[in-house]
């Protein structure tokens, strides 16, 4: 605790709490600290990231090889540092964001106690202090007021609200909110986690994965090999023990090493671990690839969230405008101001005198020490135009409890001549004579500037349709403000009061800023099928009126409803969403739980923002996208962030994700064909008991150059494929046809070529021509089904093709490429042969796709009728 603060404050009588009570209350807990942990410690992140289920099978697969003695054939087990590094790196930056999250500003703070006031760190607040609220603090803990000198609190970054409020004695103030003016005295009521800004950091921090389509049909894609491929592996075992003459002779002779690395060949086979490491790979291309536009990418899978994203919920300040304010235009209401009297300069004209006038005085009006937003957003419009401040006697200051302010000016002093004249043209002409006669006697005249309904209230006389035309405008989503003037001097400064007899002279319009590109990018959203809705705290005819400006639901007008509104019930809540696009009045729980809501209908949503009272909703959409202005804690729990806050980079996002999706869909068709006939090849060994027809090294090198190097080349292809529900349904049905085409021309070579060619598969040499012409067939099978998934072919993805065929042949003519992998070239009778199994191959991979439709539709035609719906 700091000495007694340099600061003047107010006499009070209160004297706060005691040393003792303050050491007794954090003794007891009862202090503003806050633990800062996370949901996830490194140690869980680490271990969440090596133990998986996809880890474990390779990892056991690579061990079994490597006590065989065969390294070789070990080096699929790379993918599993690969992959889990990136998936530890990703999390480990998630956490350090996490970490760093903090709604309040850590600094000092002035309390009251033994009766007088110090200077305390903000963990040391405790339960009952009395603490001082200054102009531009942040309120540290929860309290009730007090005393109050004006205190004015900017609660956007708690409740979305953007103009300021200000507060009484006995009213409740949060943490988190900002004080703008004034000052108060505070009785501390919650501190630490119970305090409002830490119970929203709470639920901030609270991990949470990003769901991702392309990882859960992977995911199930593993759980489902993971049923066949313990009892296969066994099986594949016992079945290649009994190739080699049984337990006896394969331990004495050496040769069960050999059935262990077939068993592991035909494992392997079964898991896309290359799928897996592709996607990790893809989603950190595409984050990097966002990157430089500016857009930052927390989680990597929300890359993909984005192409999925049918429900976009908008925050209006920060989103579609840019949380400034801007002065529009001064309109002079009617026949009104032609009673009042004017400063004319040289031959100036009695209406263009008093707009001139009246803009000055504005500008004179809102040209205070400080002033607030919206008189910044006047000066500068006005210094634009030209003006200049002007000779001001006396001024009032605008103060949001008498919501006007005003300035006395002098007038000038009648310089003799004659009274009005009509000049050429019929122009009625302003003479000095003319002034001095209406001029007032003496003093000054008093200009008010204001809120419309204040000023009028206090004026003598009916000026309803002067109301009529502020709500027109206001409901047109325009700032009102009204400039009235008065003949008289203003009497007492110190306790102003509007003069009664004072006229409405103009209004003046000002708005918020809407981005540039906000209409351009809603228009986007919408012919992609996206719907897109705005939620606010602020008042929702202003951002009714906003979101027709920026053309949120095209032609139609958008719908808008107060928040208070609402119903609590999250299905009632659904129901109700259907028919509204503008929210209003909306609270940080009620955003929460419209993307609740939204998703009991199966939305995908996702949702902007920049404030605090964002944070929550962010975190609980599919999808949280922060502009770069926006709060910390907000940026925090984002999944990506608009880095410039430009509210365009969203369709950069939307085309990324989409192209990962259709990509990878592609790609992963490509790995699935390879599980599909790995674990029909297995099958098949096992129930004939044959010799495994090839080496995990040739299912490496194939596997590398027909689907590995390929898909990567192909998941970074442009693509803008809208997202169509039903993945792992797809990827599936294209996988299978080739998947069994290559398990039955593999498993047929295997069966029928030894006898063909008087082969003894027991014997080492003529196992290897076997598993050679396989590795050929097999090579072959995958270019074709590389060709499939590449159509069309009359671009670079058939030179695409071309080239991986063309590499793997080459390679084996490569003498270390070819020992490292066991490529045997086939000659003679061999290679005869082996064209004749090729040919065959080619056949039944056409034949599998002529058929494969047929068999589609016949099948679904039996399950509609047992009552299944596909």
């Amino acid at each position: 605790m700091s000495a007694t603060a340099a600061v003047e404050m107010p006499k009070i009588s209160e004297t706060g709490l005691t040393v003792k009570e303050v050491s007794q209350r954090i003794e007891s807990g009862q202090s503003n600290a806050v633990k800062t942990s996370t949901s996830r410690s490194v140690k869980d992140i680490v271990r969440a990231n090596v133990f998986t289920l996809f880890n474990g099978i390779i990892f056991v697969a690579m061990v079994m090889v490597l006590v065989t003695g065969s390294w070789r054939d070990a080096v699929f087990g790379f993918v599993i540092i690969i992959n889990t590094g990136i998936g530890i790196f990703t999390e480990l930056k998630a956490k350090r964001t996490l970490d760093k999250l903090s709604i309040l500003v850590a600094s000092d703070f002035l309390v009251r106690r033994d009766g007088e006031d110090v200077e305390v760190p903000h963990n040391e607040i405790v339960l009952g202090d009395l603490l001082w609220i200054r102009s531009g603090e942040q309120v540290p803990a929860d309290g009730q007021i007090i005393q109050t000198w004006g205190l004015e609190l900017d609660e956007s970054m708690l409740t979305g609200e953007s103009r300021t409020v200000r507060h009484k004695v006995g009213e409740q103030v949060y943490s988190g909110a900002t004080a703008v003016s004034g000052m108060a005295l505070v009785k501390v009521n919650a501190v630490g986690s119970h305090s409002y800004a830490a119970t929203l950091t709470a639920q901030a921090k609270v991990y949470k994965k990003t769901v991702s389509d392309l990882n859960k049909g992977i995911n199930t894609i593993l759980k489902f090999m993971t049923f066949l491929v313990v009892p296969l592996c066994i099986l594949l075992i016992l079945s290649q023990i009994h190739t080699v003459g049984g337990w006896d002779a394969a331990l004495s002779t050496g040769e069960w090493r050999q059935a262990v690395v077939s068993a592991v060949a035909g494992v392997v086979g079964m898991i896309p671990e290359g799928l897996v490491l592709l996607t990790s790979l893809n989603f950190a291309v595409a984050a990097m690839r966002l990157a430089r536009h500016n857009t930052l990418v927390q989680e990597l899978e929300s890359v993909e969230t984005l192409a999925r994203v049918d429900a976009l919920n908008l925050d209006k300040t920060g989103t579609i405008t840019d949380g400034g304010i801007a002065f529009n235009q001064l309109i002079m209401l009617g026949s009104r101001w032609r009673e009042l009297p004017a400063q004319p300069t040289e031959g100036g004209s009695f209406e263009t005198l008093t707009e001139q006038a009246a803009t000055q005085a504005l500008y004179d009006c809102c040209n205070e020490e400080q002033p607030n937003g919206t008189g910044q957003a006047v000066l500068a419009g006005l210094k634009a135009q030209g003006y200049k401040p002007g000779q001001v006697e006396s001024r009032v200051p605008f103060s949001s409890a008498r919501k006007w302010s005003a300035v006395v000016k002098p007038i000038l002093p009648p310089a003799g001549g004659d009274s009005r004249s009509e000049s050429e043209g019929g122009r009625t002409e302003i003479t000095p004579s003319h002034l001095a006669m209406t001029a007032p006697a003496s003093g000054g005249e008093t200009w008010y500037m204001g809120a419309p309904e204040v000023i009028i209230s206090a004026l003598g006389g009916d000026y309803s349709d002067v109301l009529q035309q502020v709500n027109d405008y206001a409901n047109d989503g325009n700032r009102v403000l009204l400039v009235a003037r008065s003949t008289a001097s203003l009497a007492d400064t110190d306790n102003p009061q509007i003069d009664p007899q004072a006229k409405p002279v103009a209004l003046v319009l000002c708005s918020e800023k809407i981005r540039e590109d906000a209409e351009q990018t809603l228009a986007w959203f919408r012919e992609q099928g996206v719907r897109c809705r705005v939620i606010s705290g602020d008042n929702p005819v202003t951002v009714g009126a906003i979101a027709r400006k920026v053309r949120l639901t095209g032609e139609h007008e958008p719908r808008f409803m107060d928040a208070r509104e609402l119903p609590e019930d999250v299905n009632e809540l659904a129901r109700v969403l259907e028919n509204v696009d503008v929210l209003g009045r909306v609270l940080p729980n009620q955003k929460k739980a419209i993307v609740q809501a939204l998703h009991t209908q199966n939305h995908v949503v996702a949702m902007t923002g920049d404030g605090v009272n964002d944070a929550l909703a962010i975190k609980e959409a599919d999808l949280g996208i922060a502009m770069g202005n926006a709060a910390p804690a907000t940026k925090a729990v984002a999944q990506v962030v608009l880095v410039d806050s430009k509210f365009s980079h969203l369709p950069d996002v939307v085309a990324r994700g989409r192209q990962v999706m259709a990509n990878m869909e592609r790609v992963a068709s490509l790995f699935l064909v390879k599980t599909v006939y790995s674990a029909l090849i297995s099958l098949g060994v096992v129930l004939t008991q044959i010799p495994y027809p090839y080496l995990p090294r040739h299912i490496t090198y194939i596997g590398a150059l027909t689907i590995g190097m390929p898909a990567f080349i192909l998941a970074l292809a442009p693509n803008t494929r809208r997202y169509i529900p039903g993945f792992l349904k797809r990827v599936v049905t294209f996988a299978l046809p080739g998947g069994i085409a290559t398990a039955l021309s593999v498993l047929l070579t295997a069966w029928f070529l030894p006898g063909i060619m008087g082969w003894d598969v027991t014997k080492n040499v003529d196992l290897s021509a076997l598993r050679a012409t396989s590795a050929i067939i097999l090579f072959l099978m995958g270019v074709f089904v590389l060709a499939r998934v590449a159509q069309p072919l009359n671009s670079w993805r058939g030179i695409l093709v071309a080239a991986f065929a063309a590499a793997g042949v080459i390679g084996a003519f490569i003498p270390f490429v070819a020992n490292f992998f066991a490529l045997i070239l086939p000659t003679g009778t061999t290679l005869v042969a082996t064209l004749i199994a090729l040919g065959g191959s080619a056949l039944i991979f056409v034949i599998c796709l002529w058929l494969a439709p047929l068999v589609g539709k016949v099948s679904g035609k039996l399950l509609r009728q047992h009552g299944f719906n596909i």
